[in-house]
């Protein structure tokens, strides 16, 4: 029987299926312990076996404050069996059909016990009761780990809220309901389908286990995916300038130049037709020129935050202007981006460099004083093991850095797809954003470890003088250029909350604008999808929470607001400009061929 990841069954699977199936992973896991048995070595040193937060040590520490704290400990423990008293004895009034509230229940947004099962079968629901109310004394328990460092106790936090989510009764076969629905469905031929799909994981990993997110064969760069037309117009080491052809007779004067983060690549921006928010900028009747930055090797390792300024945005605007003759810009940055935006600002208002005329900032942080869960991973030891590692291939590999970024929700963005995949042995759906989140690039070394010294661990951008660029000591209150800044409410990757301070640090007109959902999905938000919604508020008190309490909420996406926002700084219209027929020669086709290089 063919495994058709996720067909319907023709018969249960036999016995040499399953042992052809169970052979291979024996196989692959001997391959993969025999590879790991050797200790690693760069420049003649051990490295250490992979523990980023460090939480050998801390489980000791945490251990040895527990048992000199027994009250915090009995405490828990007598809360813990008092509820689970009453879980089981709702559950055997459940049985005799009384109605019954429940003793605990998941927390809002909570998808794992999404299944009618969890709530109408009694069995189902003391088994999820139950392990909420473990969850609940896990967290608790490490709570209290009184005097212990506020860094170390989050990540000890962290650590057992990963665990918690492991232990899920929905990661098991026989207590999650729809899988073993689907079980007796297909007869067992799920658990087949997904062990086949478990072991081509396996095989094309090369460390641990990458789950597969998307069908990864239903998209290709330039042919379904970054396919708005235009020329790369200039290029070198760092980075290629796209110009796309226009679809209007008329443009604005000024073009827009976005700013895409250099650990991933641009095409969010650019995904399918009727998801590209390149395309609908071109068709608003913008020229929009992209830097599509160059997925480096160790031969880059020495290219820092200067270099990408210099030989990213700035070069760009000279480029934009042998191209089309114009001098200002309308400024788009997203992400790290949208910080090497800010630094630039601030680098330019110390030279006096008016060229940009608006700057949006779409989930940019300037302030890094609460980076959320993704500081867990950065402080002075985690950032010298980190810089240990990276040292022989001078860079990091653009794969540590999706994975780091999938722990972070790794409800959504492991279990989910761990139980669709190999428990009910489906095929991961085609996903234009999941091909692109899969789509990993790297960071030079010196890059790396200028961003995470001196911004994350050390905050130095929001300081007067803090950081040199360039021969200029800036200061991003100095920066006087009208600014849109685009936050997302369930950003985990650059949290509103920390962003809405660069309405406190800029000294220009600005707008602060909220969007529904997350750090892509609240960016990339098309308006003929009518999906999510925002806030936006004309005060900036001091406090994010009371800019919250008087906003108002909009239905839809921001981008027509933004779109009316930066239409004050378009410069009148002109004809429309094709690209390699000004002062830049075409180079080759957009998307061009830095994005199309992937990470073997």
């Amino acid at each position: 029987m063919a495994n058709d990841r996720g067909g319907k069954a023709s018969g249960p699977p036999s016995a040499f299926e399953l042992m052809d199936v169970t052979g291979k992973l024996a196989r692959e896991n001997l391959r993969r312990a025999a590879g790991q048995a050797f200790p690693v070595k760069i420049n003649g040193r051990r490295v250490p076996m992979a523990d980023p937060l460090g939480l050998g040590n801390l489980w000791i520490e945490f251990s040895k404050r527990l048992w000199t704290d027994p009250v915090a400990l009995a405490r828990v423990q007598m809360d813990f069996w008092r509820d689970f008293s009453s879980v089981w004895q709702n559950t055997f009034k459940r049985g005799f059909g009384a109605e019954v509230e429940p003793v605990i229940s998941p927390e809002p947004g909570d998808r794992r016990f999404s299944d009618d099962a969890w709530d109408e079968n009694l069995v189902f629901d003391c088994i999820k009761q139950t392990y909420l109310l473990l969850t609940r004394a896990g967290q608790e328990l490490v709570s209290g780990a009184n005097g212990m460092h506020e860094q170390d106790a989050r990540k000890l936090e962290f650590a057992t809220a990963q665990m918690l989510n492991a232990l899920s009764p929905t990661n098991f076969a026989v207590t999650n309901p729809a899988v073993l629905r689907e079980t007796l469905e297909s007869r067992g031929k799920n658990l087949v389908d997904g062990l086949n799909n478990l072991f081509a994981d396996l095989s094309r990993s090369r460390e641990g286990l990458d789950i597969s997110m998307t069908d990864m064969e239903s998209f290709e760069v330039g042919k379904n995916l970054a396919v708005t037309p235009g020329k790369v117009v200039y290029q070198n080491e760092l980075m290629q300038l796209i110009q796309y052809a226009p679809t209007t007779e008329q443009v604005a004067r000024r073009p827009l130049l976005i700013i895409p983060p250099w650990m991933n690549k641009f095409y969010v921006m650019d995904l399918r037709p009727g998801n590209s928010m390149i395309q609908w900028l071109v068709d608003q009747g913008q020229t929009v020129f992209m830097i599509s930055w160059v997925n480096p090797g160790a031969e880059l390792a020495q290219k820092d935050f200067e270099n990408y300024m210099l030989e990213g945005p700035l070069a760009a605007l000279d480029a934009i202007e042998k191209a089309i003759g114009e001098r200002e810009v309308n400024a788009v940055g997203y992400c790290l981006g949208g910080i090497l935006l800010s630094a630039m600002l601030a680098w330019m208002a110390a030279r006096k460099d008016t060229r940009i005329k608006s700057a949006t900032l779409l989930t940019t942080m300037v302030d890094f004083s609460d980076t959320g869960d993704v500081s867990l991973f950065i402080d002075e030891e985690g950032i010298e093991k980190l810089e240990q590692q990276i040292q022989e291939k001078g860079y990091l590999d653009g794969r540590k850095v999706f994975e780091t970024f999938r722990v972070l929700r790794a409800n959504d963005l492991v279990w989910s797809f761990y139980i669709n995949n190999y428990l009910m042995g489906r095929s991961p759906a085609p996903f234009d954003l999941l091909y692109w989140n899969a789509d990993s690039t790297n960071m030079p070394a010196a890059v790396h470890t200028w961003v995470m010294r001196n911004l994350y661990l050390e905050n130095r951008l929001k300081k007067r003088g803090g950081v040199k660029l360039a021969g200029e000591t800036i200061d991003v209150k100095r920066v006087e250029t009208p600014t849109y800044v685009l936050s997302t409410s369930e950003d985990h990757i650059a949290p509103w909350k920390t962003t809405y301070q660069t309405t406190q640090l800029f000294s220009g007109p600005l707008k602060f604008v909220l969007g529904a959902s997350g750090h892509i999905a609240g960016v990339i938000n098309p308006p003929h999808k009518n999906k999510y919604g925002y806030w936006t508020n004309k005060e900036f008190p001091a406090s994010a929470d009371k800019w919250l309490a008087g906003a108002k909420v909009h239905e839809g996406s921001w981008w027509p607001d933004w779109k009316h926002w930066v239409g004050r700084f378009s410069g009148g219209k002109v004809a429309a400009r094709v690209p390699g027929l000004g002062g830049l020669p075409a180079i080759e086709n957009a998307p061009g061929s830095y994005v199309r290089a992937r990470i073997d």
